[in-house]
């Protein structure tokens, strides 16, 4: 059985949605907007959410934006409902980062069907990832709580790669699955020589907890190494320029900034841990400033 939030105004549809998952053996809980799903997912953290696209306020697209920012939160899987079934609809939700997509109105074995599909995906990939075999999912919240049990402080070490997709789009998927499963690998070096922890949390997202005084000195080294990582894998041309020619979503050219890496470090101190779902909250915020001042830099937050 899983517990499944459903985040929809309409009661018409949270409470045909309620019935269906009930009845397949699931533990559903209703709200009826975007910031109570958020205040809801912090309270307790669901293994599936089915959201509305169209609500007042803060819209399904916006929560899930939200949601897929946060390292922590991200691998829960959304499925998003709407009555706007156009394929630029579908386009936009799947950009905003859900994971599936379903019409309004919906036959119940299809919605069944889609949310023990996401459920059998998760399941597979909670505790190791497949792109890179490292752990993730609830590996990484395990290792932390001990941590914090122990009580130990330490420094998490938070990896994003900035300009990826334009990236991968232009320069093929294959060498972009060569570039996550290499920072894996660079990863897995880092961590093996004091024993530390190495998570990748999905797509381009890497973690690392160490003590903290080595934090600056690791983030230093895997943000060296990705950028020759990099350099290596378009060669001395694209790297020397530092930008390439890619292709908008729109489908218009443009010149974009060659991929290269933040890294966000946060020292957890004893008495200042306010869980993961935080820890994840303060890391996407840093990362988005990061970002917005151009990436391709090495920051420390504070909890």
């Amino acid at each position: 059985m899983a517990f499944i939030l459903c985040v929809d105004d309409e009661p018409s549809i949270s409470g045909l949605v309620r019935q269906i998952l009930r009845m397949a053996g699931h533990e559903i809980e209703v709200v009826e907007n975007g910031p109570d799903a958020l205040r809801r997912v912090q309270e307790r953290e669901p293994d599936l959410i089915v959201l509305d696209r169209s609500m007042p306020g803060m819209d399904g697209l916006e929560v899930c934006r939200h949601l897929k920012n946060n390292p922590f939160l991200s691998r829960i899987p959304v499925l998003m409902l709407t009555a706007l079934s156009s394929i630029d609809f579908k386009i936009e939700g799947f950009d905003a980062g859900a994971d599936d997509y379903l019409g309004k109105p919906f036959e119940p074995r299809e919605l069944t069907a889609r949310v023990s599909a996401l459920l059998r995906l998760v399941a597979r990939e909670s505790d190791r990832n497949p792109s890179s075999g490292l752990p993730g999912g609830a590996a990484i919240e395990r290792d932390l709580e001990a941590r914090v049990a122990r009580g130990e402080e330490f420094s998490v070490v938070y990896f994003d790669f900035d300009h990826f997709k334009p990236f991968a789009d232009t320069f093929g998927f294959t060498l972009a699955d060569r570039v996550v499963r290499s920072m894996g690998e660079i990863m897995g070096e880092l961590a093996a020589r004091d024993g530390d922890f190495v998570a990748h949390i999905g797509g381009d997202d890497f973690l690392l907890a160490c003590a903290p005084s080595r934090a600056a000195a690791l983030a230093r080294e895997g943000f060296d190494r990705f950028n020759a990582l990099i350099a290596e894998f378009v060669g001395p041309q694209v790297a020397a320029k530092g930008s390439f020619i890619g292709l908008t979503r729109d489908g218009d050219s443009r010149e974009f900034p060659l991929t290269s890496l933040t890294a966000v470090i946060v020292p957890i101190t004893k008495g200042k841990w306010q869980g993961a779902v935080h820890l994840g909250e303060l890391a996407a915020t840093w990362k988005k400033a990061a970002k917005a001042a151009g990436g391709a830099q090495i920051v420390e937050a504070q909890l």
